[in-house]
């Protein structure tokens, strides 16, 4: 059975939630005949690329909050991402375009190595101080995940590499009606949206399993993170 997940690196909750769907997905029993896909999610796709800000500063002017307000709502992110096992640094980390990572998972993708390149990714946005827009930072965490190197910064060259396949992803979440991640879709029989806990993906799975038409399971106001502005 397939599992496709659809997420962004610059989403807190992708990040927490994979945590948790890797969790309920260890209490499944079928867990070794399940495939898992990642897929493409842009958050802020019309930011320029090259165009960065601190998270706090974006948090702020996104939803009209002081910055205390924006601290308080990534310490609660926080609390959360920690209670997974999970670094994460509060302040100082960077927002931007994410298109580059997403072409560079694709490329990982056909090499076997897109959920290492993910995690490096991940960890090195929200735990490491290491931006993940940066091109040489990104060329060295794709080599750490076992790229070669002199691929990696051609397909960075080239603008056009594997962006149809992003765009494809994102057209494809639209028209599965997702307008924030994570969103999980499973066998293409079952959808589960936001960082659920744990035993809600075990749940999810095990209906999945058996067969049940696509439907939404869980709370419906699990986190997430939503287009056009980054955290939430």
């Amino acid at each position: 059975m397939r599992v496709e997940i659809w997420s962004d690196i610059a989403c807190p909750w992708c990040y927490i939630g994979k945590a948790r769907f890797e969790k309920g997905l260890a209490a499944f029993a079928h867990r070794d005949e399940i495939e898992v896909v990642h897929r493409s999610f842009e958050l802020d796709p019309h930011r320029a690329k090259g165009d960065t800000a601190l998270v706090l500063d974006m948090l702020a002017q996104k939803y009209g909050r002081t910055l205390d307000e924006a601290r308080a709502m990534e310490a609660h992110v926080a609390s959360n991402a920690q209670a997974e096992g999970l670094g994460y640094r509060a302040e100082g980390r960077d927002h931007g375009n994410t298109f580059d990572i997403h072409r560079l998972l694709h490329l990982a993708k056909d090499r076997g190595r897109q959920n290492e390149l993910l995690d490096l990714a991940y960890r090195a946005n929200f735990a490491e101080e290491r931006s993940v827009f940066d091109p040489e930072t990104l060329v060295a965490l794709a080599v750490e995940a076992g790229l070669d190197e002199t691929e990696v910064r051609a397909v960075l060259a080239d603008e056009t590499a594997y962006a149809d396949a992003v765009r494809a992803d994102e057209r494809e979440a639209a028209e599965l009606g997702a307008n924030g991640v994570p969103f999980f879709v499973l066998d293409r029989k079952y959808g589960v949206s936001g960082g659920q806990p744990a035993e809600v993906f075990t749940q999810a799975l095990e209906q999945a399993w058996a067969g049940r038409a696509l439907q939404p399971v869980g709370g419906g106001d699990a986190a997430a993170c939503d287009v056009d502005g980054g955290t939430c």
